[in-house]
C-alpha cells in the first residue's frame, strides 16, 4: 500500500511537471515568436544563451544554457546505466529458466506467444508509421538547425555481424553496442544454466547484486530528478525548436498513442479469444487497473507486483505460471516499446529528411524487435534505447540527432501508454499459457 501511494504521488508529480513544462514552453515559444517578429532577435538571443543554448555547439563558448545543462545531466544519468541494466536483467531472466521438461514446455509456449504478439505489433507499427512517413506527416524544416547529410552508407547487414562482438571490453564501453550486450547476456545466462547452480552461484549472486544496484540507481534518478528533468526538457523543446518542429512532433505523439491504445484493446482481445478461447471482456475489465497503474508509473517493474496479484487473484492464473511468464515478459517482451520505436525511427527520418525504403523498414522492424527486448523495464528507457536502432540503420546525422533529442523531450506521454501495453501483453501471454496447461481457473476468470 505504501509503495502504491508512493507511485501515485510520483505520477502526480510527473503530471504536474508535464503541465508546467507545457505552459512554460508555450510561453517561451510565444515570447520567441513575438521578439523575432518585432525585430528584437538580440533580446531572444540573450535569453536563449542564458537558458536554452546547447553549450556544446560551435560558437556557444560563452553561453550558460541552464535548461540545456540540467536536461542533459538527467539524460546522461539515464544513459549511464543502459549497458549494465540490459546485461544484468537479461542474464538473470535467462539464467532463472531451469532445464526441466515442464519449464522447457512453458518456455516454448511463452516465447512463442511473445513472438506472435511482437510480429503483429511490428507489422501494425510499420504499416501505420510508413504510411504517415510517405504522406509527409513527419516532415519538418531542419536546415536552419544543422547541416547533416543524412544516413551513413554502411550496409544494414553489418548489424548482424555486430551482434557477436570481437572484444568484450570494447562492447561494454559503448551505448551503441547494446545488441552485442544482449547476445552476451543471453549466452551467459544459458551457460550458467548448463553449468548448474553449484558452479555459478557466486557469479549469479554478483550479477543479481549488480542488477539491484543499477536498478536502485535508476529508480533514484527517475523518482528524484524526473519531474525537474522533464520540465527542463519540455520547456527547452518549445523554446528551441519552434512551431515547425512541434507540428510533426504532435503528429508523432497522436499517431503513436492511437496505435498503442488500439493494439492494447483490440489485438490482445483477439489473441486471448484465438489462443485461450475465453471471452476478452473479463480480461479487459480486470486488467484496466493494471494498465492505469502502468500508465501512471511508466514502469513495468513497478507494475509487476500488482500485475502478479491481479493475474492470480482476479484472472485465475496459476501462481506457477504467473510467476514464470510475467517476470520474463517484463524483461524481454515489449510490444508497446517496439511499436513506439518503429514509429519514432520513421519520425526521426522524416524530420531529418532521410529517405526510407521498404527494405530499410524491414531492418528497422527487426532492430526494434531486438532493441525492445533489451529495453529495461524503467521509465524512459525505450526512448533512450531507441538510439541503438538509429545507429544501426545509420540515422546519425546532426538533423537526425536533433529529432532524436526532440523524442527524448516529448516522449513522456507516449512512454506512459507504452508501459500499459507492455504489462497487458505479459498477462495476455500468461492467460494463454495457463489455459494450455489446464492451470486457468475459468470460474475465477469469468467472475
Amino acid at each position: 500500500m505504501a509503495n502504491q501511494k508512493k507511485n501515485t504521488s510520483f505520477a502526480k508529480q510527473m503530471m504536474v511537471s508535464l503541465a508546467c513544462g507545457l505552459v512554460a514552453g508555450i510561453a517561451m515559444l510565444l515570447l520567441r515568436e513575438n521578439l523575432v517578429a518585432s525585430g528584437k532577435e538580440q533580446v531572444w538571443a540573450t535569453i536563449n544563451n542564458l537558458l536554452f543554448q546547447d553549450i556544446t555547439a560551435a560558437g556557444a563558448e560563452s553561453a550558460i544554457g541552464l535548461f540545456y545543462v540540467l536536461g542533459q545531466l538527467f539524460i546522461r544519468a539515464l544513459q549511464l546505466v543502459i549497458v549494465p541494466m540490459v546485461f544484468t536483467s537479461i542474464t538473470l531472466a535467462i539464467g532463472r529458466v531451469t532445464d526441466t521438461k515442464k519449464l522447457g514446455r512453458l518456455s516454448v509456449k511463452t516465447f512463442g506467444s511473445f513472438i506472435v504478439c511482437n510480429f503483429f505489433a511490428l507489422l501494425t507499427a510499420s504499416i501505420v508509421g510508413y504510411t504517415a512517413f510517405n504522406a509527409g506527416l513527419f516532415s519538418a524544416e531542419v536546415t536552419d538547425l544543422a547541416g547533416g547529410t543524412g544516413q551513413t552508407g554502411s550496409n544494414p547487414l553489418n548489424v548482424i555481424l555486430n551482434v557477436i562482438p570481437t572484444n568484450i571490453f570494447s562492447t561494454f564501453s559503448s551505448n551503441s553496442s547494446v545488441l552485442a550486450i544482449v547476445f552476451l547476456a543471453v549466452a551467459l545466462g544459458l551457460t550458467m544454466n548448463a553449468l548448474g547452480e553449484e558452479k555459478t552461484a557466486t557469479l549469479k549472486k554478483f550479477i543479481t547484486e549488480l542488477n539491484d544496484v543499477v536498478a536502485f540507481f535508476l529508480s533514484f534518478v527517475i523518482t528524484k530528478f524526473s519531474p525537474i528533468g522533464v520540465f527542463m526538457l519540455l520547456t527547452r523543446t518549445f523554446a528551441s525548436y519552434g512551431i515547425n518542429h512541434l507540428k510533426p512532433a504532435l503528429v508523432y505523439v497522436v499517431i503513436t498513442m492511437t496505435v498503442l491504445f488500439l493494439f492494447m484493446v483490440v489485438a490482445f482481445s483477439l489473441f486471448i479469444v484465438i489462443t485461450a478461447k475465453v471471452s476478452p471482456i473479463p480480461f479487459i475489465k480486470k486488467m484496466t487497473k493494471v494498465a492505469i497503474f502502468g500508465f501512471s508509473t511508466s514502469s513495468s517493474a513497478a507494475t509487476l507486483p500488482l500485475n502478479l496479484k491481479t493475474a492470480q487473484e482476479d484472472l485465475g492464473i496459476d501462481e506457477q505460471i504467473a510467476s514464470f511468464v510475467l517476470p520474463l515478459g517484463m524483461a524481454i517482451s515489449m510490444n508497446g516499446t517496439a511499436i513506439m520505436q518503429v514509429i519514432a525511427t520513421l519520425f526521426v527520418a522524416g524530420v531529418a529528411g532521410i529517405e526510407v525504403s521498404v527494405s530499410q523498414l524491414v531492418v528497422i522492424a527487426v532492430l526494434a524487435w531486438i532493441a525492445s527486448s533489451a529495453t529495461p523495464a524503467a521509465p524512459g528507457a525505450g526512448a533512450i534505447v531507441l538510439f541503438t536502432i538509429l545507429s544501426g540503420v545509420g540515422f546519425v546525422s546532426e538533423p537526425a540527432m536533433i529529432a532524436y533529442s526532440l523524442i527524448l523531450a516529448i516522449n513522456r506521454p507516449v512512454e506512459m501508454l507504452v508501459t500499459a501495453v507492455n504489462v497487458v501483453d505479459d498477462t495476455a501471454a500468461a492467460v494463454y499459457v495457463a489455459k494450455s496447461e489446464g492451470l486457468l481457473d475459468e470460474k475465477k476468470y469469468n467472475a
